[in-house]
């Protein structure tokens, strides 16, 4: 489990091919890269990955082909800042919200301001059972508050400090993002499809957003 805080930064070097998959090497600071063990995890842009290798500068993970698929981890430009941050310990302050690493859809960012105030973003139509004003979301592993949603669209408030310290940054209109649900609307949202009979929530319960 993860809480959405982004305390460190990191760069994606490469990508190498493997079966079913591939493997990102990403550059680190040493303070993360000292507490960082082989086999465990770590969120990169709010997907969470199991380390598989390491040295003073850098770590790798395998990604699936779904996770590739799913995520934008599998079409970085070489260089592109990255949002780490590792695991929960027994004891770690919780100041964000719940975050479990596992992407629910990508979507874009649609309007933002010159750095604080509200941002809009994208997001897939099967996603708004899940999400309302004062809920969390992870936009790129990033705790944040909803502001307003839409069908196909929902706005955040940010402060200058997380732009200033995230890829929020640099970031334009049109450029992809990594979202997760909070998981409470997950569970909602599974509930009133087993009871209900609606469609859309009864394909969520059976496999998953799609």
């Amino acid at each position: 489990m993860f809480t959405g805080l982004i305390r460190y930064l990191g760069a994606y070097e490469s990508r190498s091919p493997r079966p079913g998959g591939a493997r990102l090497r990403i550059s680190a600071v040493p303070e993360l890269l000292e507490r960082t063990e082989l086999g465990a995890s770590i969120a990169v842009n709010g997907a969470c990955l199991t380390v598989v290798a390491r040295d003073p500068r850098h770590f790798e993970a395998d990604l699936s082909e779904e996770t590739l698929e799913r995520t934008t981890l599998g079409r970085l430009a070489k260089g592109a800042m990255l949002h780490i941050e590792p695991s929960l310990r027994v004891g770690d302050p919780l100041d964000g919200h719940l975050v479990s690493g596992h992407v629910d859809a990508v979507g874009r960012l649609l309007e933002r301001p010159r750095d604080e105030g509200v941002w809009r973003f994208s997001m897939p139509v099967e996603l708004a059972p899940m999400m309302a004003a004062k809920a969390s979301v992870a936009v790129d592993g990033i705790s944040l508050t909803l502001v307003e949603c839409g069908l196909d669209w929902f706005t955040v408030a940010l402060i200058p400090a997380t732009v200033r310290s995230t890829r929020l940054a640099g970031m334009r209109p049109g450029a992809e993002v990594n979202l997760e649900v909070d998981p409470v609307g997950r569970f909602v949202a599974r509930n009133l499809a087993l009871r209900n009979g609606d469609e859309k929530l009864r394909a969520f319960a059976d496999r998953g957003w799609a």
